[in-house]
């Protein structure tokens, strides 16, 4: 198989004009003793919002890696595909994230189930996991409810896996999982024995993206117990490497951490435990690259500034369309929301000041912010407008990417 080394980032690029901006920052990573494997990320959803291929995301890639010499590691990741629609990644990808949230409690063939059941009746009793301050307890009954829920959904993910392998063959890509997009967090005992559904399935996952308590909503900080979620990671961290010897599952198997953009607090908590048990790690998506251009065009005035407006006031208007798709991992206060015609008022500094995630800044507003986050629809339905902005106000736009995704990501978590 293709291998994903230890240290990985994703970044996302709606627009892909950001490519070489974002490497920068890897760059300097790599001066400052970071090694860290850039991954290049876009949805479906994203692809037929902005009316995109996904060879534009490898061709972005690639310009990047000739423009700046890159000589090391990156990956192009298909985000969040199924067997609908990942032929179209074929070509482009080598790094799939497979979502398998749709078949979640679907019930499982019983031949299958029964398989899964003999192969992991060794493992009911107490089980002493290295790191864990307690054994793991599982029971017959636990067994039966997991499967209940997950091993109709791993299936699944083994399918979509044999197709991609069919398509590219084993050694030209990369498997990730995702199974955070579930109702509730994973417990050490569930992610063990998702993991055993996947070895079962002879999918040789690289990465997987459990779900964590608390909000982890798009593009700011996250919401819930600290003291929690340092301790479900330390968790997890701690079945993943059971799970490896116990298993056969590839010894680079890693946590991978969804909705990683801008989760602040939860840096450090991840920096700490990262190094304690000195595994690696990938984060799926940080950096929010399209909320950087919308800074950087606001920070350059005039036209620029009118597009950033407009964009909020178009995001205003169709409040509904744009953040239903996104309803669970949003939390937007209706009346915290300027009205357009305030914001048409506002200058460089005010636009910037609320959009920015800088939470110490008098004006940063977390409903403003999520709001043009999910409001990249409208900038597409601009069409040539915004993109000729993008390159017009190149160098502004650069800047705000790269620190962006240099101090407040790159460093905090690998530093």
């Amino acid at each position: 198989m293709k291998k994903l080394s230890k240290f990985s980032f994703g970044i996302g690029d709606r627009f892909a004009h950001q490519g070489q901006a974002q490497l920068e920052a890897f760059v300097e990573a790599k001066r400052a003793g970071i090694d860290l494997v850039p991954v290049w990320n876009k949805s479906n959803r994203e692809h037929t919002i902005i009316h995109s291929e996904p060879d534009c995301v490898r061709a972005e890639a690639e310009a990047a890696i000739a423009a700046l010499g890159w000589k090391g590691e990156y990956h192009v990741d298909a985000d969040h595909i199924n067997l609908t629609n990942v032929d179209r990644f074929i070509s482009a990808s080598d790094f799939y994230t497979h979502d398998v949230a749709d078949y979640v409690g679907k019930p499982a063939d019983s031949a299958v189930l029964d398989t899964f059941l003999s192969n992991t009746s060794r493992f009911v009793g107490s089980v002493q996991v290295r790191g864990l301050a307690e054994p793991m307890t599982i029971t017959t009954e636990n067994l039966h409810a997991v499967a209940a829920k997950f091993l109709g959904a791993m299936i699944e993910a083994g399918k979509i896996y044999r197709h991609i392998e069919a398509k590219k063959g084993a050694d030209n890509f990369i498997a990730e999982v995702s199974v955070d997009e579930t109702d509730q967090p994973q417990t050490p005992v569930d992610l063990f024995l998702i993991l055993a559904m996947l070895a079962q399935e002879k999918v040789p996952v690289q990465t997987i993206a459990p779900k964590f308590t608390g909000r982890f909503n798009k593009g700011v900080d996250y919401v819930g117990d600290l003291a929690k979620f340092e301790k479900e990671l330390e968790a997890d961290l701690c079945v993943i490497a059971f799970a490896i010897r116990e298993l056969g599952l590839p010894e680079n198997l890693k946590l991978s951490v969804h909705s990683g953009s801008d989760k602040f607090s939860l840096y450090p908590i991840i920096n700490r435990l990262v190094k304690k048990h000195g595994v690696g790690l990938h984060v799926k998506t940080a950096g929010t690259t399209w909320l950087e251009e919308v800074i950087g065009l606001a920070e350059s005035g005039g036209e620029a500034l009118e597009i950033a407006k407009e964009i909020y006031a178009g995001s205003f208007s169709r409040f509904d369309e744009l953040t239903g798709p996104y309803a669970t991992v949003i939390d937007i206060d209706r009346a915290k929301l300027p009205q357009p015609s305030t914001v048409r008022n506002w200058s460089s500094e005010e636009f910037t000041s609320a959009l920015r995630h800088d939470q110490n800044c008098p004006g940063y507003n977390n409903s403003f912010r999520q709001l043009v986050h999910v409001g990249f629809k409208v900038a597409a339905q601009m069409e040539a407008r915004y993109t000729d902005a993008l390159k017009a106000n190149r160098a502004t736009i650069a800047r705000n990417v790269k620190v962006n995704l240099l101090n407040r990501h790159i460093l905090p978590i690998f530093g």
